[in-house]
């Protein structure tokens, strides 16, 4: 199952451009597509999450909107369309791919964006300056980072993380790390969770579980070969598969019963090429744990009562 922005989000229908290249005309019947994106989700969060999925036109357009964003503000889809080497009805219809109307909404969103966004001031360019200045560029953008997550899937992800039988966490390269520490701490607060670090071996436990169980798969990309053959594994044995990924459309949320989109805290896709931060999934992974110690209520507390006790035993002087 694929996961879907929310409301008007790149998830739903794609909306179509004219002949000539036009906007439709407005439509008496209203739909997710025909209304603007909220301002809760920056346009490059939007494009960031979608951008595998666009057509190889469609990302020239999205790529030379986010090298330089301020530019595109100032210009027309025609111009935009004559710079990226397009037809001005293939920067429209990118526009609508990313839940807009045309190519005018798409420019108030972005500079909305560079206002709420603004640089954080400059530190001196030594080592500690520049870590200061990077701390505060992500902390500027980490509001952005559950944007695009839908309640109803956050619940549902919930729900059978408590439910479940067993529940096996898995991850492979830079998200095998997060794989493990959500399985220790969910198993902290009282919800046992199995990780297993090799990928042949992940792929061995998620054919033994049962649909009374759960497969949490962590992958950015969504397209580590050795996460999808777990998500493939958990399937053919009838298991529920929730992923944690980047991106809305990709061969692992393709396999998923439920998909936790998670924004990038990079502000853009190239950056978050060039950095590949796995700040935003430790930060939402972190929540979800404690959003499941919730609902497991009292059982929770008397696990984390002894886990403390363990805790104080290993501390020395």
């Amino acid at each position: 199952m694929s996961a879907t922005l929310p409301a008007t989000g790149p998830g739903a229908d794609h909306p179509t451009v004219t002949a000539d290249g036009t906007e439709p005309a407005a439509s008496t019947t209203s739909s997710s597509t025909d209304a603007d994106p909220g301002p809760d989700v920056w346009p490059s969060v939007r494009i960031a999450t979608v951008r595998n999925a666009l057509q190889p036109t469609e990302r020239r357009v999205v790529d030379l909107v986010l090298d330089d964003v301020a530019a595109a503000v100032e210009a027309t889809a025609q111009e935009i369309a004559d710079r990226a080497g397009v037809a001005r009805s293939s920067v429209i219809r990118t526009c609508q791919r990313l839940g807009y109307r045309g190519y005018p909404q798409l420019r108030v969103a972005l500079a909305r964006e560079l206002a709420l966004g603004a640089e954080p001031p400059a530190h001196p360019d030594t080592a500690l300056g520049r870590v200061r200045t990077h701390v505060e560029s992500l902390a500027a953008t980490l509001q952005q980072i559950t944007s695009v997550l839908s309640d109803e899937h956050v619940e549902r992800a919930v729900t059978l993380c408590v439910g479940a039988g067993r529940v096996l966490a898995t991850g492979n390269g830079l998200s095998s790390p997060l794989a493990a520490d959500l399985a220790l701490r969910l198993t902290a607060v009282g919800r046992p969770t199995e990780c297993v670090a090799d990928p042949i071996g992940q792929q061995i436990a998620a054919a033994q579980l049962t649909p009374a169980d759960l497969c949490l798969v962590v992958s950015g990309s969504g397209a580590s070969e050795s996460s999808l053959r777990v998500a493939r594994a958990g399937r053919a044995a009838g298991v529920p598969v929730v992923v944690l990924t980047s991106f809305v459309e990709s061969p692992l949320t393709a396999l998923a019963d439920v998909a936790l989109v998670v924004g990038p805290a990079a502000g853009s896709f190239r950056a978050e090429l060039e950095h590949t931060s796995r700040v935003p999934h430790a930060i939402v992974l972190e929540a979800f744990v404690e959003v499941v110690a919730d609902r497991l209520g009292e059982r929770s507390r008397q696990v984390r009562s002894r886990v403390l006790d363990v805790l104080s035993t290993n501390l020395s002087d």
